[in-house]
Parts: C-alpha cells; sequence; structure tokens
C-alpha cells in the first residue's frame, strides 16, 4: 500500500503490468475515479490499487509526458524507473488503464523503492500558475474601473529610499499631492526588493528578497466599504478561496472596519482579531498620511479551532493580503488631522497567493521560483525531494537570490561597494558561497573554469515573460555582469581562503605554552565572511580540522551589529506633507512654450524667498518665481535647465524689474520653478513680465542633446545592441553619456563611433518630432531614457534611420546645425558602467581651436612642424631615459663606494659562530642605491654575515633595508621581522622576504635611535 510521510508519498517496491496486478487485486481491469478524464497533455498515469501513480515528468511545472530512456533507468523528480519498453501516451486510449507497448505487447515496469514526491498540481488548474494569478488580480481590478499600470523600476525616483520595496511608492507623488492622478483608481504589479530580513530567506516559508506585489489603489476614489468587499471577493470568489479558512486582523480602535466584515461580509467575529498599532496601523514616518490597515490571512489548519489564535504562527497562518485605509495625516505634536483626499493602499504577495492556490509548503515551491531551485540542484547533482532540510535551505537562498539580482541588473543596477550595487553584490556573492556549499564547481557542468551563475540567470530569464519584458532584451548585459562578478569573487573567496590559513596559524601560535585551546576570534571570522565573503561554516570546518575553536558569540556580535545597520537602511517609504502640496492647491501647471518660441508674456502666479510665500521681492534677494507660461526649459531628462531674463512690464511711474534666470525645476507634477536673482526693480504676484531664455546657451543644449541621440544609436551599432543607456548629462559646454558595457572601448572603436556621428551630422538629416501613445510608441521600437517616467502620451524625436527615442528635451531640427562631435574622454565609472563626454556644436569649434592653439606651442617649443611632434617627444623621452639610468648608475657606485668603506665598522657577534654585523646610516641615498649597498655588503663581509641601512633621501622621508646571509636565516632570524619594528619607529612599514627586507618611513628624526635599536635587537638574537 501506499504511504505518506511529511506530504509525501513513499511507494513500495510493485509491479504494474497490463492486467494491473498489485497486492490488492488480481481480477480484471477496472476503470477508477482516478483514471477519468485523464489530461495527457500533463503526465502519463498508471493505477496502483485505486490509486493513480504519476510517472513524473523531469519538472514539476513543465507539461511534457515522460517518456523513459530505452538505456534502462530513467531519474524523475524522485522516482527512479527500470523500463522495459517505450511507454506511448497514445496508448492509453478511451480512459481505459491498459498500458502497451508499441506492438500492443503487455509489459511489466518496476518502480525502486526511493522517495516519491506527490505533486498534486500535476494536472493543475492552469488558473492557479504564478502567471494566471497575476493577471486575475489585474482584470478583476481593470473590471471594476481600475486603470491597470506597468510595474516601476526597482530603481526608484525617490531619495528616501535604495530600493523599490512597495507598490505604492510610484504613487507617493499622488498621495502627497505634489502630482495629479492619472486615474482615479489603478492596479499594478509591482517587483519589489527588501533585504532587511535577508537572514531568514529560506529558513522561513515566505520570506524573500525579491518579489511581486498586486496592488489597488484609490486616489480619493472609494474606501474602506469597497475596498473590503472587493478584497473578499477576489479572494473568494475569483481565486476560491474556502471562506471559512480566511481570517481578518483589524486596528484595535477601527470598530468601522471590523463591522463591514462582520456585518456586510459575515465573517464570524472569532475569525477577526483587533490588534494594535504595531501590528494593524500604517506609518509613513514620523509625520505625514497614515491611517489603520486590515490583513487577510489564510488558514491552513483550521482544525485547531478558533480559541488561542495567534495570526503570527508561520506554521498555521499566512498573511496574503494587507490593505491600508490611507485617511489621516500625523502632525508633529503626534495629533491626527483627516486627509482632505482619503486613499487606499493595498498589497497583494503574488508568491504568498500562489503557494496557497497551488497547496506547496512554502513559497519558493511555487511555479515562480522553484524552476530555478531545479536548475541548482541540478548544477549540484542533487535532488531536491530527497535532500535534507539543510540542502533545501541553500537552494532556496538561491533560487530567491538570481530572481533579485537579475532583475536589479537588469534595471541598470550594478555590483558596487557602496549604495545599491552593494546590495547587488551582496546577494551574487552569497549564492556563490552558497552553490560552493552546495558542491558545485566551476559552471556545475564540467567547465572548472566557468561560472554557474549565467546558467541559472538564463532561466531566470525564461520566467521573466510576464514580469519584465524587458529583461530578455538585456539578457546579454545581465549574463555577462553575473559571470565578470562570479569569476572576479571566486578569486577573492580564495584570497580569504590564504587569509584564513594565516589567521589559523596565528591562533596556534598564540597559545602554544600556555595551556589554553587554539581559539579564532569572532571578529576575524566575521572580516573572512563579510570583506571576503567566506562563509562561516567552511570557517568553522577547517579551523576544527586543526583542533582550533571560533569564538561565535561575538560572531554573533558583529553579525546583528551590520543587520542592524542593513534593516535601518531605507527600509520604508516616508510620506510627508510638505508646505509645497497647500501651494499647489494655488497654482496652476505652467504651460510650457520652450519647443516653439523662446520669448513668452508671461503672469506671475507665485513668489518664494526661503521657502516661503512671499507677495512681493526687491533687488539683491534670491527669489522662486512661479509663471503661468513660460519659454525656459526646466531641467530634465538629463538636460540642465535654460538661463535667461524676466522683465517686468513698465507702466507709469513703475520701475522696470530684471530678474536673472539661473535654473528652472519641476515641482509638484508639471509646475516650473524659476530660480534667480532680482538685479533691477521689484517684483510682486500677478505682475506680468516678458519671459526671454538665452537663445545661445540653448542651441548649445539643442545640440548636445541631440548629439547624445545621435551617440547611442553609435554605440549600439559599434559595439552591439545590448549596450543601454544608465545616464547622462547635457549641459552648455559638453555632454555626458553612461552606459553599460563590459570593457573600455578599443581607439578605433571609439574612431569609428566618432565617424559615424559626423557623417550623420553631415547628411543634414531633419529631425521628426511626434506626440503619440507610450504603447505606439513602444511598438514603434522607440527607446526610452533611463529614468525616466512617461504618462499615457510621450514625445518622440526621430532622426530618420538612425535614431528613435522617447525625449520631452530641446534638440535641433536639422543634424546639420551640430556642426562637428568629438569624444574627449572614455573611462570606467563603476563595474560594467562606462561614460564617454564629448563636445558638439560650438563647444566642439572652441574644443579644437584650443588644442590647435596647444599643438602651436608645442610646436613653437620644440621648433618643429606638427606632424613632427610627437618623433621628436619621443627621441626626448629616450634620452630622458638614458640620462635618467647613467645618473641611477652614478649613485649606485657612489653607494657601492661609500659601503666598502664601511665595511671595517662591521662588528663581530654570536657565540656558536662569528657573524659580522653592519648598522649604519647612509646619509641622503635613494632607496635603490640603498639597496644596492647592501647587496654589495653582504657579498663582501660572506656567510654568517647581517646588514641594516638607512638613509633619508628627502625632506619627510626615510628608506631602510635589512639583508641576511643564508647562515643567518639558519638561526630563524627573517629580515621582515627585523625591519617591521625599525620602519614602525620611523613612522612607516614594509617586508620582504626572509633575507632580504625594504621599507620607508616618514620621520626621519627617529632614525638614529631605531637603527640603535635594531643594533641591540640583532646582537641578543646573534648572541644566543
Amino acid at each position: 500500500m501506499c504511504h505518506t510521510h511529511k506530504g509525501r508519498l513513499i511507494s513500495p517496491p510493485t509491479y504494474i503490468n497490463c492486467q494491473f496486478k498489485t497486492k490488492h487485486t488480481q481480477h480484471r481491469p477496472r476503470k477508477t475515479p482516478s483514471m477519468t478524464n485523464l489530461n495527457f497533455s500533463y503526465s502519463l498515469k498508471t493505477s496502483h490499487g485505486t490509486h493513480s501513480l504519476l510517472l513524473f515528468p523531469t519538472s514539476r511545472f513543465q507539461s511534457k509526458p515522460f517518456l523513459p530512456s530505452s538505456r534502462g533507468y530513467r531519474y524523475s523528480s524522485g522516482l527512479i524507473v527500470r523500463t522495459r519498453t517505450l511507454i506511448y501516451a497514445s496508448s492509453l486510449s478511451h480512459g481505459r488503464p491498459s498500458i502497451k507497448g508499441p506492438r500492443e505487447v503487455q509489459f511489466a515496469t518496476k518502480a525502486l523503492p526511493v522517495a516519491e514526491e506527490l505533486v498534486e498540481g500535476m494536472l493543475r488548474d492552469p488558473q492557479t500558475s504564478g502567471d494566471a494569478i497575476r493577471q486575475r488580480f489585474l482584470d478583476f481590478y481593470a473590471a471594476r474601473g481600475h486603470k491597470v499600470l506597468p510595474s516601476a523600476s526597482l530603481v526608484p525616483d525617490d531619495p528616501t529610499v535604495l530600493l523599490t520595496i512597495a507598490g505604492m511608492l510610484q504613487f507617493k507623488p499622488i498621495f502627497l499631492g505634489k502630482v495629479p492622478r492619472e486615474a482615479p483608481s489603478a492596479a499594478t504589479s509591482q517587483k519589489c526588493i527588501r533585504t532587511n530580513d535577508i537572514e531568514n530567506v529560506g529558513q522561513t516559508s515566505r520570506h524573500q528578497t525579491f518579489f511581486e506585489m498586486l496592488g489597488n489603489f484609490s486616489f480619493g476614489d472609494y474606501f474602506k466599504k469597497e475596498a473590503i468587499k472587493w478584497a473578499w471577493e477576489l479572494s473568494t470568489s475569483e481565486y476560491g478561496l474556502p471562506a471559512d479558512r480566511l481570517w481578518i486582523s483589524v486596528y484595535q480602535d477601527d470598530d468601522e472596519t471590523f463591522a463591514l466584515w462582520h456585518d456586510e461580509l459575515g465573517v464570524p467575529k472569532e475569525r477577526i482579531i483587533r490588534l494594535g498599532e504595531d501590528d494593524n496601523f500604517w506609518t509613513s514616518g514620523v509625520t505625514g498620511p497614515c491611517g489603520p490597515c486590515t490583513e487577510l490571512y489564510y488558514d491552513f489548519h483550521p482544525e485547531r479551532g478558533t480559541s488561542d489564535v495567534d495570526l503570527g504562527d508561520d506554521t498555521r497562518f499566512i498573511e496574503f493580503y494587507n490593505l491600508v485605509f490611507m485617511e489621516y495625516n500625523k502632525k508633529d505634536d503626534g495629533s491626527l488631522e483627516p486627509l482632505k483626499q482619503k486613499n487606499i493602499d493595498t498589497g497583494l504577495g503574488l508568491e504568498r497567493m500562489a503557494r496557497i492556490l497551488q497547496k506547496v509548503p512554502n513559497n519558493y515551491e511555487t511555479d515562480l521560483i522553484f524552476p530555478i531551485i531545479e536548475k541548482a540542484a541540478e548544477l549540484a547533482n542533487v535532488s531536491y525531494s530527497l535532500a535534507d532540510d539543510s540542502t533545501k535551505t541553500k537552494l532556496k537562498i538561491i533560487g530567491d537570490h538570481m530572481r533579485a539580482v537579475v532583475y536589479l541588473i537588469s534595471d541598470g543596477v550594478n555590483p558596487s561597494n557602496i549604495g545599491r550595487g552593494y546590495v547587488v553584490r551582496r546577494l551574487i556573492r552569497r549564492v556563490v558561497r552558497t552553490g560552493r556549499l552546495l558542491g558545485v564547481k566551476g559552471n556545475g557542468m564540467g567547465d572548472l573554469q566557468g561560472a554557474f551563475l549565467p546558467i541559472l540567470a538564463k532561466k531566470v530569464i525564461e520566467l521573466s515573460t510576464n514580469v519584465d519584458a524587458d529583461v530578455k532584451t538585456r539578457s546579454s548585459r545581465i549574463l555577462e555582469e553575473l559571470k565578470r562578478e562570479e569569476l572576479r569573487f571566486v578569486l577573492t573567496l580564495e584570497r580569504g581562503e590564504r587569509l584564513l590559513d594565516q589567521m589559523l596559524a596565528d591562533a596556534l601560535l598564540n597559545t602554544q605554552g600556555t595551556g589554553t585551546a587554539p581559539c579564532l576570534s569572532g571578529k576575524d571570522a566575521f572580516i573572512l565572511y563579510d570583506t571576503y565573503g567566506f562563509p562561516v561554516e567552511i570557517t568553522k570546518e577547517v579551523a576544527e580540522e586543526r583542533g582550533i575553536s571560533i569564538d561565535m558569540n561575538s560572531f554573533d556580535i558583529e553579525m546583528e551589529k551590520q543587520r542592524q545597520l542593513s534593516q535601518a537602511a531605507h527600509d520604508t517609504v516616508k510620506l510627508s506633507v510638505e508646505n509645497g502640496a497647500n501651494l499647489a492647491e494655488d497654482i496652476p501647471d505652467t504651460e510650457f512654450l520652450g519647443y516653439n518660441t523662446l520669448h513668452s508674456k508671461s503672469l506671475v502666479e507665485g513668489l518664494l524667498v526661503n521657502g516661503s510665500p512671499v507677495a512681493q521681492v526687491s533687488k539683491g534677494s534670491e527669489v522662486e518665481i512661479f509663471l503661468n507660461r513660460t519659454p525656459f526649459y526646466a531641467e530634465s531628462g538629463g538636460q540642465i535647465a535654460d538661463n535667461g531674463f524676466l522683465y517686468s512690464t513698465e507702466a507709469e511711474n513703475e520701475q522696470k524689474a530684471i530678474v536673472e534666470i539661473k535654473d528652472v525645476q519641476k515641482s509638484m507634477g508639471n509646475i516650473f520653478v524659476h530660480k534667480g536673482t532680482i538685479t533691477e526693480g521689484t517684483i510682486e504676484v500677478g505682475r506680468e513680465v516678458e519671459a526671454a531664455v538665452n537663445a545661445n546657451l540653448r542651441q548649445r543644449a539643442k545640440v548636445h542633446h541631440t548629439a547624445t541621440h545621435l551617440l547611442q544609436s553609435a554605440l549600439k551599432r559599434v559595439i552591439g545592441q545590448e549596450t543601454s543607456q544608465a545616464g547622462s548629462l547635457v549641459a552648455f559646454d559638453r555632454l555626458r553619456f553612461d552606459f553599460h558595457f563590459h570593457r573600455p572601448l578599443q581607439d578605433k572603436e571609439l574612431v569609428e563611433i566618432e565617424g559615424l556621428i559626423n557623417q550623420w551630422i553631415g547628411d543634414a538629416a531633419i529631425l521628426e518630432t511626434k506626440v503619440m501613445s507610450l504603447t505606439d510608441a513602444k511598438g514603434a521600437g522607440a527607446i526610452a531614457m533611463f529614468g525616466e517616467k512617461y504618462g499615457e502620451q510621450v514625445r518622440v524625436v526621430e532622426v530618420p534611420g538612425v535614431s528613435m527615442e522617447l525625449c520631452g528635451g530641446t534638440h535641433v531640427s536639422n543634424t546639420a546645425e551640430i556642426r562637428g562631435f568629438k569624444i574627449i574622454s572614455e573611462q570606467g565609472i563603476a563595474s560594467g558602467v562606462r561614460r564617454i563626454e564629448a563636445v558638439a556644436g560650438d563647444a566642439f569649434i572652441e574644443y579644437v581651436l584650443t588644442r590647435d592653439n596647444y599643438m602651436k606651442q608645442l610646436c613653437s617649443t620644440l621648433k618643429v612642424k606638427a606632424e613632427e611632434v610627437t618623433g621628436r617627444v619621443d627621441g626626448l623621452l629616450e634620452e630622458l631615459r638614458l640620462t635618467r639610468n647613467e645618473v641611477s648608475a652614478a649613485r649606485t657606485k657612489a653607494a657601492i663606494y661609500k659601503a666598502s668603506t664601511l665595511s671595517s665598522r662591521a662588528a663581530t657577534v654570536g657565540t656558536s659562530k662569528s657573524i659580522r654585523l653592519i648598522v649604519e646610516s647612509m646619509d641622503d641615498i635613494d632607496a635603490d642605491s640603498l639597496k644596492s649597498a647592501a647587496e654589495y655588503l653582504v657579498d663582501l663581509l660572506k656567510d654568517p654575515a647581517a646588514v641594516v641601512l638607512g638613509s633619508c633621501p628627502g625632506e619627510g622621508k626615510v628608506s631602510l633595508v635589512v639583508a641576511l646571509t643564508p647562515g643567518v636565516v639558519d638561526l630563524g632570524i627573517k629580515a621582515g621581522e627585523v625591519i617591521k619594528p625599525l620602519a614602525k619607529s620611523c613612522g612607516g612599514g614594509g617586508g620582504g622576504r626572509p633575507n632580504f627586507a625594504q621599507a620607508g618611513g616618514r620621520k626621519p628624526e627617529n632614525l638614529p635611535g631605531a637603527l640603535e635599536e635594531a643594533r641591540e635587537q640583532l646582537k641578543k638574537l646573534l648572541d644566543k
């Protein structure tokens, strides 16, 4: 018979033939309930008594039938099957349980006694797949008037958070009233990253670093009643969750929400739990929007009853849906005032709902993550279903972290040692460490010098289609970055191994003769872990092999310090109602006229001085001015703001006012803030002014902006389409373009890029600018600018046949206006990110003229023609090299001569044998000459001999050398150990081989005393 163990079906050995003979029956085949209406596109089935026995495919989430290999055995997710012939799905006809070979010959197979995993989802309703759950959520709310919006980037446009940690983050400006709502309500599936609980990943059933948050949002549209009703309807009707398995938590004082759940929807009172402020009152910070929340929990064990229930019990409950009622503003004194616009912010965890609907024990075994785990298990040559808990935890860590790093790199975050880049680097290193602990070597497929992260990343990319379609288009860059980072880290791990060897040797040395057991400090173990990514498990294992323990208490203290620092860094979304939000109610959006004109008559709508509204401002004051319409371009899309002037319209007996505008920024949506200084007169609210943009500076910006588009197109053609923008600056004097690429550009590539761009400039192409829907623009192949957000209607700038980008910046009308383009520099600014700086237009002409003047001066100085400069400089460099060699040789000769005079000062020390010792200062001899002098003296004095020399080759400089013959080294004396205290006394450091060491210092005044100490030290050592 079949037995279960921890939810897994265990099948004993049994023969299954065409008669379906089992331990229970010898009679003719009969149709069993489990054999009715088989869906053969998912699996083959045989009968085991009155139950079905699945021959599992290689992936529990793949819909391919399993056809056993003719080689005799096949392993498939925990079931090993010995085959006598091939099995054909077609042989199972008309729902009858007969199994026949290709010639209708009966055959038998034998199931070997190994753990078999019962996968209820093999015939799973496709509506419970992760992709289906996501789409059903969005469709559900779209049918109720919500506008479905795409996920925002994991890199938020918000300085208060490091990464996108919640679905509401992209709507923060709307909640604050800074930007108008695009729709009264919205629904999204948002990519999110949280690393504050990284140590719990794999340990619990629900913690992840990367997850998708399904959310429905109301911006003053509906509130509690509708939100609660729809959440219940989605859970029970759309997803089909049993109502008697759902529990509700509400804020302890929120009687309205309690009544809605109980009176309106009929949830029994015993399944509605009131919780305190820590659990069910959401705040964005010390001040700002806040409100009570209510949460939905799924009960895996309703048989445990309703008394003494703890919703925090992970073995029984999982919270899957959170509804926040944003109805108050928390003031500085802690009091609450009602918001003018009440909002709804919700979050439903996609992976959590998938776990519930797919009936798996944790989030990791859903079809959203488990295929990655399966691939990792394959590379590690282990079976997940047969693995112990420790191995499963490691595989879960890999599955989770791989999703995080792939989506982060896709969104432009590359590994580094700061900020977001450090998050990526830490996660990658954790995967590499974990893979090594599992036994993955190289790429896991035989190449010991290869990388296994790209292989796992391909599986993540394969699953990304309905999460973020851009991931596949960026796959080449993602795979290259992961390979490069992994191989680089492997070298770091190897350095960590060498450091561990040294630490363990020191631990043994420090306890010799003390009678205490050797112990590696927790701080040292943490340095290995944190700096070198060395797993503490490996550190413990290696240390125990040498009889050394680890102070795990101090290690845990160091880990806790790091965890607190990590948890404190940008884990919450901070909202605050600012003065600007109130100002926005009185000032309309600014009408931008700058695409068509550089002048306009405008009305002053508002004035700010030091952030406070004022009615008028006088000469000499710094001011922020709001106009109803403006030709000034506000900084955005990498392009800096226009400069220019505002002139007041003169009236009788009124002094003319002039405001010099130095910057323009967008605020609260589409309100332009003109920042400047009043140079003449007085300006006041309600005054009409003439706005005039500096035409020369605007033209420089237009030239550089269009040149930036040409540069991106040229880069894609020369180094590959996979490169993408990582940032840009369009200034008056230059342009800067950051892009993702893994190596420096070659000189010939830079020449080719310049050539393409100048060719396009010479083609005098007329630019085309169109306004269209975002969908149509992307469908036409338009490239989105890095870090920009777009509405439904977008502006598309096209250089026909060359470039098409979504862009709100200003551009030339014809490429001929650019006149010329020149790359100034190309360099790396971060791992996998390069930067090009270039000039175009007037800046290009200025650059060329400046360089031409430098060349003229050089020609005049060298008295050669321009084409002869390179040869002349090479000749001068060779002359300089020869002269330096001659000087160095002369110094060496002088040093050796001086050393020869010191040989007579050699002292004889030692009791067992006579050893010649010289410890002397050689005045201002340079380091190289000092080395030559020491080598000369050692040879002259013969073995055994010891030489210590010091000099002061320049102001604030000390040079030191220790040279020992083999006979002295054999006594256990090492040059490096002699020179370390000597160098330390002189304010420096150094080292070297056992027989020869060099060092430097910064305190020449200490040299005489240090040499004397060295003399006495050596005498004591050599007299033993």
